[in-house]
């Protein structure tokens, strides 16, 4: 019970974040094997309807999500079923994480993305790309390039404009977030 909930304190205050994760977390054990995909075929259809079509957030179940996800404002949200999300990340609304087609068809990584990670709205994390651990990215921003642990950027493309400590990222997450 405690992993259908792992999200739920993270989200507080942010019913929309809390029914997604929850409902996200219950879809997760279709992607274990092709028996549990089997059994778990009408609630992956009822996930996709709801949170897809009618929420406009596109998670797949198979993404790797870790602990305590804040889902802000919930819309527009675009993940590649590859990405792999570290734990206590924090994702604003607009967001997409995907994958480069290229022009013979094939199609690069997709992105990994740290611990403690928050990212601003209308940002695009585009390839097989790495966002370190306490890394914030700004509104707007189009990272195509690996961003470093600690590190605040921002921009199209993306640059580190400044290096935080640990602490730093935590005090300025509660007290000056980089977009409300």
């Amino acid at each position: 019970m405690s992993y259908i909930f792992q999200d739920w304190n993270a989200n507080k205050n942010n019913l929309k974040g809390r029914i997604v994760m929850v409902l996200f977390r219950l879809a997760r054990p279709a992607s274990i094997n092709k028996f549990f995909r089997i059994i778990w075929l009408p609630y992956l259809a009822f996930y996709k309807l709801l949170v897809e079509w009618f929420m406009g957030i596109e998670l797949p179940h198979w993404t790797t999500v870790g602990k305590g996800f804040y889902l802000g404002h919930g819309h527009a949200l675009v993940v590649n079923g590859c990405t792999i999300i570290g734990e206590n990340c924090f994702f604003r609304h607009s967001t997409t994480l995907g994958n480069i087609r290229y022009d013979d068809g094939s199609y690069s990584g997709s992105p990994v993305i740290g611990n403690n990670v928050e990212l601003g709205s209308n940002v695009c994390i585009i390839g097989e790309v790495r966002v370190g651990n306490n890394v914030r990215i700004g509104a707007g921003s189009v990272v195509v390039k690996d961003i470093p642990d600690n590190a605040v950027a921002v921009g199209n493309p993306a640059r580190v404009i400044r290096m935080i400590t640990p602490v730093e990222q935590e005090t300025s997450i509660k007290k000056t977030p980089v977009e409300a």
